[in-house]
């Protein structure tokens, strides 16, 4: 007996949302909704105690050197990044009730600091900050974290979607290849001439090759050891926490053949016991006042962005959502803790985040004890950091660097649209040429005025079948029937700004247990970009794991050049996209849904089509 064979179509129109919206409730009156930690340890039981420990212990193992090489990256002391995990990660979850987002320095936090201490000329030849950055450092976190905070009291957080991946792909890119070179000197054992400049990539790159001539062999031998055991360790053990043990092998190495191969610099020690409160300097904000106010800006932008898109995708994966405007309020409290408790500036961690959900953390009660180890280890480390060799850190910095410039994305953002491109070139070039935080700005402006020149807001409209068997709007308590196979009519503007709900609504038909192959039909699907490519791709990703099959009908030539160029075709089998046939507009259609079956039942047959578009049915 044949299969039963069910096709749903759900036809989709976009434009402004006002509907179906979930509306978050912010109440910062309700002792327990102003600490959601309180609401965890309600019901806290042994096992989530033991499961969110052991999380946490990862979680650390991994924020300890990662904090000491932020705090490299941005020209600060050591003490600094391992109070800056720790402070951002016990405040963060005491306001925060999402275990997907994981508080403390990050690489592009740290070399956008780095960037503004360099273009106020407050770096010195060793790449250090000085005394004046120390200065500037709390009010820059101050004034970063009462955006973040006023950001989601105005509950305006949502606006991020409005700067497109495109911006941050390029800014990170750029970012990275700041971090690289900045770090080269330390690797290489280089002087720097003190007359030159260094605020910039080129500057930094141009003072290096100058003092090429002079480098150390010691600092070399000690970089390559470093850089050898962390690839072997990743390759081999790469479940271990392997930067801290990189960097444990690199401080034993030299400090047994010192005095065979020769010393090379330490990190400096911190005296633990002095107090950790920041001083604050009122007459550093009256003379820096107009970069402290634009670096907070940028600063509070880029959490925002890095730490919301974060969440994001680890919540997505795991079926979940988060709560933007409430994390963009703990963000703001880890920052604000930061800038009174000598630490840096804080956003989502997207390697400590990871690590906890890929660790078994249960609640968000694992990033307080994560930072609670992380205060273990300052306290425990103050005159043991004098055995870490500089080399060794700075080439760990260069592989984390390295670890920003993914390939696949940049070649997205660059070829998708000449949007697009246009967006990562300028952004991309600003980063290198002139600063990180004018970077963002030039990203965000240049996309927007290029998306003025699109239709502006999407909404949404699900349509499909009612008992009646006429086609209507379907309400949100209404009842589809069980699909093996759905066709999703994708209509309207589909670009960055749409991405996310194209994503979510998609991702929802995908949820359904019984579905095996969806079919998206994109005739009137326009305007797509990078960042709904990258959407696409994550939904490929997310329905692959939920053994579903996914075929693309209706495509037109421009959407199938898009998607080449983004190497979106290479990864599908091309047995599933169907092109758009004018003379005949129903034949791709008709061939997925034959295709379709073809995956369900392995049989061929005969499929009539039937469209019902704006009053007019055709058959």
């Amino acid at each position: 007996m044949p299969r039963k064979f069910i096709v749903n179509e759900i036809p989709f129109l976009f434009v402004t949302p006002k509907k179906n919206i979930v509306k978050e409730r912010f109440q910062p009156f309700a002792f327990e909704q102003f600490f959601p930690l309180l609401l965890v340890f309600k019901n806290y039981s042994f096992d989530l105690l033991n499961a969110d420990c052991r999380a946490a212990l990862n979680v650390a193992l991994l924020a300890i050197p990662q904090g000491m090489a932020y705090a490299l990256v941005s020209g600060l002391p050591i003490q600094y990044g391992l109070l800056g995990s720790a402070v951002a990660a016990i405040l963060g979850c005491l306001f925060s009730n999402s275990r997907f987002i994981t508080l403390g320095p990050t690489n592009a936090t740290s070399v956008l600091l780095f960037g503004v201490f360099a273009s106020l000329g407050m770096i010195n030849q060793d790449g250090m900050g000085t005394i004046e950055a120390i200065k500037i450092l709390p009010w820059i976190l101050l004034f970063s974290a009462c955006f973040l905070v006023l950001a989601s009291m105005l509950r305006v957080s949502f606006m991020i979607q409005f700067v497109s991946r495109t911006v941050i792909t390029a800014y990170v890119t750029a970012a990275a290849c700041l971090i690289i070179a900045n770090q080269t000197k330390h690797v290489l054992g280089l002087e720097l001439d003190s007359r030159d400049t260094i605020a910039t990539f080129w500057q930094i790159v141009y003072a290096s090759s100058k003092a090429l001539a002079g480098f150390s062999t010691p600092a070399l031998i000690v970089s390559g050891f470093t850089a050898l055991s962390y690839i072997i360790l990743q390759y081999k053990l790469k479940s271990l926490p392997n930067v801290a043990i990189t960097l444990i092998l690199g401080s034993v190495f030299h400090f047994l053949l010192q005095d065979t191969i020769g010393s090379v610099q330490t990190l400096a020690t911190f005296d633990s016991s002095l107090g950790i409160l920041s001083t604050i300097h009122f007459e550093s904000l009256s003379h820096s006042s107009g970069t402290i106010l634009w670096a907070s800006i940028a600063i509070s932008l880029l959490c925002l962005l890095e730490g919301l898109s974060i969440g994001k995708s680890l919540a997505a994966r795991a079926g979940e959502r988060i709560q933007t405007n409430r994390e963009t309020f703990a963000i703001g409290m880890g920052n604000m803790g930061c800038s009174l408790l000598s630490g840096m500036p804080a956003s989502g961690s997207l390697t400590r985040s990871s690590l906890n959900i890929q660790s078994g953390a249960k609640t968000s009660a694992s990033n307080l004890f994560a930072g609670i180890f992380v205060v273990i280890g300052y306290f425990s480390l103050g005159s043991l950091v004098s055995y870490i060799p500089v080399p060794a850190l700075a080439t760990l910095v260069i592989f984390i660097g390295a670890s920003l410039i993914k390939g696949r994305q940049i070649q997205a953002v660059s070829r998708a649209t000449r949007s697009d491109a246009i967006t990562f070139t300028v952004t991309l070039v600003v980063g290198l040429i002139i600063s990180l935080q004018m970077a963002i700005f030039a990203g965000v402006i240049t996309s927007i005025l290029l998306f003025l020149r699109k239709v502006a807001v999407p909404e949404m409209v699900e349509y499909g079948y009612n008992e009646e068997g006429e086609l209507a709007a379907l309400s949100g308590k209404a009842r589809r029937p069980e699909p093996e196979v759905s066709i999703v009519h994708v209509e309207g503007e589909i670009f960055f700004a749409a991405a996310d709900l194209f994503y979510e609504q998609i991702r929802r038909v995908g949820e359904d247990p019984n579905l095996r192959v969806l079919v998206l039909k994109l005739l009137n699907a326009h305007h797509l970009d990078a960042t709904s490519v990258m959407a696409l791709e994550e939904l490929l990703d997310y329905l692959k794991e939920k053994n579903c099959h996914v075929l693309l009908c209706g495509v037109r030539r421009d959407i199938l050049r898009i998607l080449k160029n983004a190497g979106v075709l290479s990864r599908m089998n091309r047995k599933n996209i169907f092109p758009h046939t004018v003379s005949n507009p129903t034949l791709s259609t008709a061939k997925a849904i034959k295709r379709a079956k073809h995956l369900t039942s392995g049989e061929e047959a005969k499929v009539t089509i039937y469209a019902e578009q704006m009053g007019k049915e055709a058959k």
